[in-house]
């Protein structure tokens, strides 16, 4: 089945994409083709989260590095409990989007109603004490405070694991507000028939999410970088450690190229002293932050702002003054990459639990939380 969808699926992930124009498969060249090809024998399909960063070749590979080495490789945390905390991080950062995409998979991957069930906002109802505890945390962590009464004790790699699956989409979640529609159904397909539609993505997901990935194998896409300090929280995990630090200082490079140094400072302050809390329908806040920049750098200022603190918020006209001032994809890619990677690194300093070498947390049945949901 995969075969006959794949053209499908490929012409599907690009007509979903907005504000850019993602690299066609046939024209992909050194890193986007590398990408491409891992993405589709890993995840099973060129996604249109990681597919929308191809206008700017490292950001591309940097979102790949630590998507595919956190939630995707083989480690101690099966990849079901890791599609529980995607589709749990991705319903706190209310992105419906990778809400479907990543509760499909789940449900696609076990049986009973835990995929229903954080998709429907019910954590509660979770049966297993285990993934329920988990799922919460992740729905939690992208407020300090709400994250303040959540922990996990579990041995420090699977801690590793966990939180890199959830700074991981608190990323995501940013880049797939702005850029994608809020379903990967269309809007204009009937409500009856969505379920279904669903039903069969996750069917898609399933063969790739049931396969062991080497962890490792997407690394040498960007080079070896020294890892910062605000990523320790990885170090359990080397692998992902390796992804984050490498990822992050090719953001970083993009960042230097687009965004203007005083941006740059505004929004690292403005994280410094932000606990995750939404901001608000007003937008009176961002225009507030950058009364103080050069006339010409408000737009890239409020919009680095709004994708890294409020998503949600970032709409046409936000992205249309961007580009008055800077018109090409790529430099909208890479700021918007680099904001998102600010707030999620920030959101990451505060998920790590507390007590991250404690007991293994077992079910009644004895089973690790980390093995169940096979």
């Amino acid at each position: 089945m995969g075969r006959i969808l794949t053209p499908v699926a490929r012409r599907s992930a690009l007509s979903q994409v907005r504000h850019v124009s993602p690299v066609r498969p046939g024209a992909a060249r050194e890193i986007v083709a590398g990408v491409y090809e891992q993405a589709e024998r890993d995840f099973g399909m060129l996604a249109p989260p990681v597919i929308l960063h191809s206008p700017a070749p490292e950001p591309l590979a940097a979102c790949w590095l630590i998507l595919r080495e956190s939630l995707l490789a083989h480690g101690t945390v099966n990849r079901a409990i890791k599609e529980a905390v995607a589709a749990a991080v991705s319903l706190g950062n209310t992105c419906p989007y990778c809400v479907d995409v990543h509760s499909a998979t789940l449900g696609s991957l076990v049986r009973g109603d835990y995929a229903a069930e954080i998709a429907g906002d019910r954590i509660e109802a979770i049966a297993d004490p285990g993934v329920r505890r988990i799922a919460a945390w992740a729905r939690a962590s992208g407020t300090r405070e709400a994250a303040a009464r959540h922990d996990l004790p579990l041995p420090a790699e699977q801690v590793a694991e966990l939180v890199g699956v959830a700074v991981t989409f608190q990323y995501f979640n940013r880049m797939v507000n702005v850029f994608l529609d809020e379903s990967p159904v269309p809007p204009q397909v009937p409500a009856g028939v969505r379920p279904g539609l669903m039903r069969l993505l996750g069917l898609f997901m399933r063969p790739a999410a049931r396969r062991a990935h080497a962890p490792g194998a997407s690394l040498d896409l960007l080079p070896a970088a020294p890892p910062p300090a605000d990523l320790s929280w990885a170090d359990g995990a080397a692998n992902i450690a390796e992804a984050f630090a490498r990822a992050a200082a090719a953001v970083d490079r993009a960042g230097h190229r687009s965004v203007p140094e005083p941006v740059r400072d505004l929004v690292t302050a403005e994280l410094a002293g932000w606990n995750g809390a939404p901001a608000g329908l007003s937008r009176s806040w961002v225009t507030d932050a950058v009364s103080g920049l050069p006339a010409a750098q408000r737009p890239a200022g409020r919009l680095a702002l709004l994708t890294a603190m409020a998503s949600y918020q970032v709409d046409q006209p936000v992205i249309d003054e961007f580009r008055r001032t800077e018109p090409g994809d790529r430099a909208l890619i890479e700021l918007t990459s680099w904001a998102s990677l600010a707030a999620a690194r920030r959101i990451g300093s505060w998920v790590l639990p507390a007590r991250p070498d404690g007991p293994r947390q077992t079910a009644p049945d004895g089973c690790p939380v980390a093995a169940r949901l096979s």
